[in-house]
């Protein structure tokens, strides 16, 4: 079966389309931020603070992989959920940091899902790290500080400015 596909590329001051491609079945469109707000100064610093606090959250979640690591190859008691909630906790810092990028570069979809992420991960990590029984105090303390990093990445993600730069086109 053969497919005809057709790409084209529109753009206007207040909101722009960066890819709209049409095969015989479907239609994808990705709309973009405006680009005027997206070149803002004030939108750009915001980004900036977002990068750094996603990064920062990567960080960290890197910093308990390699002290979980650490203690398990000096013969420490570490257990597979200790491991899988580090190596969760670094993953989903590496997927949000490239949503980050492309949110910065004016993907609506992708900013959308750093705010979700922002606002859901941190009382995720908690509640799960902070069961009885479940984890050390120090493994709870150190995903706490990822927990804090993402979270205030929810600030400037859903303040008013970076909100407007990526209203819902009409």
């Amino acid at each position: 079966m053969e497919t005809h596909t057709d790409t084209t590329t529109h753009m206007d001051t207040t909101t722009r389309t960066d890819i709209t491609t049409r095969t015989d079945t479907t239609t994808h469109t990705h709309l973009t931020a405006g680009v005027d707000r997206l070149e803002s100064p004030h939108t750009r610093q915001a980004f900036g603070t977002v990068r750094a606090l996603v990064g920062a959250y990567g960080v960290l979640g890197a910093g308990v992989l390699v002290t979980v690591a650490v203690l398990a190859m000096t013969g420490h008691a570490v257990t597979s959920f200790m491991w899988g909630r580090s190596a969760g906790v670094f993953a989903s810092a590496a997927v949000t940091y490239w949503l980050t990028g492309r949110a910065a570069h004016g993907a609506r979809w992708a900013y959308l899902r750093v705010r979700i992420i922002s606002m859901v991960m941190p009382p995720a990590i908690v509640a799960i790290d902070v069961l009885p029984g479940t984890l050390p105090a120090w493994f709870i303390l150190l995903q706490s500080t990822c927990a804090l990093a993402i979270g205030a990445a929810a600030l400037p993600l859903n303040g008013a400015r970076l909100r407007a730069a990526f209203a819902k086109a009409q």
